[in-house]
């Protein structure tokens, strides 16, 4: 039975129903107890909801999207490239209290690997390669770029959630092959030298991109700050900051985490973990995966 069968079935609430439809009933009813505020927790932080379904297909085919070096002032992507809108949230907040802050704070961080490049919770970075180093996923097209089936609801929820509040987000790279990868480092080898291009790009098999998880937004406001620092005080880019997680992205790349990430500051670089793990990381206030994990960041070994 799905989560939202299962609180349907809790509260009485008769018929099929989406996660709309048992948000907007809890809200009427105001009806709490412990075993609402529990379901409740999870159908949000699972984004369990009909639209989000359908917007994983339906897109037109599409491209892999690509990056050439810019300039050595500019990084690029270091490998350039499950929850509701916040409004969902906010209806159910005055339902269930705290319980979605509590369910994100006791989230087992044993439930998915961080080493198999398959999981959604791998942790790629300087330090740990993909492997296989030439791992190919799974993928499907969201918006004309390919991304991991099992985040490309959560793409598709992102870009709507931030065309219903008018910022017109855009994808700007998304899953890219080792191949790929490979030439755009190469490039910046030719252009920086090994130990400038290591700084500004990641090697082939130490991308995000590569595992199909990892998208570069962008946006109309101001296109010149596509791949640029000041894209962080664009419309687009204050939306991204506000509302990834809600929908299950971290925001990989931050000015506070740069000697654990290893990588200049992206604004525009989203990594998709899930909303049980996005609220996890949000509601603790931890901004890297490898400080969640535990795992090792940093540079590149040598």
């Amino acid at each position: 039975m799905s989560p939202t069968s299962q609180l349907v079935a809790v509260i009485g609430l008769p018929g099929t129903h989406t996660a709309a439809d048992v948000i907007a009933f809890l809200t009427r009813t105001r009806q709490t107890g412990p075993a609402v505020a529990a379901l409740a927790a999870t159908l949000l932080l699972g984004g369990c909801t009909d639209a989000t379904a359908r917007a994983a297909g339906g897109d037109p085919p599409g491209q892999d999207g690509t990056l050439a070096p810019s300039s050595p002032s500019s990084p690029s992507s270091p490998s350039s490239p499950d929850a509701p809108a916040a409004d969902d949230a906010g209806a159910v907040g005055g339902a269930v209290g705290g319980a979605g802050r509590e369910q994100a704070g006791a989230l087992d961080l044993s439930e998915h690997s961080t080493a198999d490049p398959a999981s959604r919770w791998v942790v790629v970075n300087k330090r740990t390669a993909l492997d296989p180093l030439d791992y190919e996923p799974d993928l499907t097209t969201v918006r004309g770029y390919l991304v991991r089936p099992d985040a490309a609801g959560d793409v598709a929820a992102l870009l709507d959630a931030a065309d219903a509040d008018g910022v017109h987000l855009t994808l700007r790279s998304a899953y890219r092959g080792y191949a790929k990868q490979a030439a755009v480092y190469d490039a910046w080898v030719a252009q920086l030298g090994a130990d400038e291009a290591d700084a500004v790009s990641a090697r082939p098999g130490h991308s995000e991109h590569q595992t199909g998880l990892a998208i570069d937004v962008g946006g109309s406001s101001r296109p010149g700050c596509d791949f640029e620092g000041c894209f962080a005080e664009t419309p687009e880019g204050r939306w991204v900051a506000a509302h990834a997680a809600e929908h299950g992205f971290l925001v990989r790349y931050l000015p506070s985490n740069v000697e654990t990430t290893g990588y200049a500051p992206e604004p525009w670089h989203l990594r998709w973990v899930g909303g049980e793990l996005a609220a996890h990381l949000r509601d603790t206030g931890t901004t890297t995966l490898e400080e969640a994990f535990d795992v090792p960041g940093g540079g590149y070994a040598r």
